[in-house]
């Protein structure tokens, strides 16, 4: 139907009720990001995230089709056309303190507070995005990822504003303890 928010998801011919507050897909989508996880730890916690104890009924024949789904639902029912991965413009644990008063503004009221927004609502508000810090920011990182030249203005405000330009890197414990180790090393 037309303008229906998506409560289930369809696998294997079965209504499995899903998750859909966009608190629990962003909780998803911020430990997808710890470099801890590995490719299939991650899909895990996502697909909890969403199906929660519903994933235990899923037969194990469509764990492939609920993982498809699952990323139809994350994406807005949206399919990408192209198979190269998105540069990493955005971190949604990171981005917190400039991406909810842009989404506020759009929503006209504090979503942090609302007990429930659905995924794709919340993505529609982020999506319309146009002025403000975040969509300034957001434009620095891509021309800077796509390696295009930064206007005399973008310039200055990226020289002023590092910290909150660059998404911060994040390091395995393994990795962490290297670059701990060669910074004393090598002072």
């Amino acid at each position: 139907m037309i303008g229906a928010l998506p409560v289930s998801l369809n696998v294997g011919g079965v209504e499995y009720p899903i998750e859909t507050d966009f608190r629990n897909i962003l909780i998803g989508l911020t430990a997808c990001a710890d470099p801890e996880y590995n490719d299939r730890e991650r899909l895990y916690i996502l697909m909890k995230r969403l199906f929660r104890d519903h994933l235990k009924v899923i037969p194990e024949d469509y764990i492939t089709e609920a993982a498809e789904k699952a990323k139809w639902f994350i994406d807005c029912g949206q399919v990408a056309e192209d198979k190269k991965p998105p540069l990493k413009v955005i971190d949604w644990e990171q981005d917190e303190p400039i991406i909810f008063p842009a989404i506020n503004k759009l929503a006209h009221r504090e979503v942090r507070s609302v007990e429930y927004i659905h995924w794709w609502t919340f993505m529609g508000y982020f999506m319309e995005i146009e002025d403000g810090t975040f969509s300034m920011v957001l434009g620095i990182r891509q021309k800077i990822a796509k390696g295009k030249k930064l206007e005399k203005w973008e310039e200055e405000f990226y020289r002023n504003n590092k910290a909150l330009c660059d998404i911060k890197t994040r390091y395995t414990l393994e990795e962490q303890a290297d670059i701990d180790y060669l910074n004393n090393v090598f002072g």
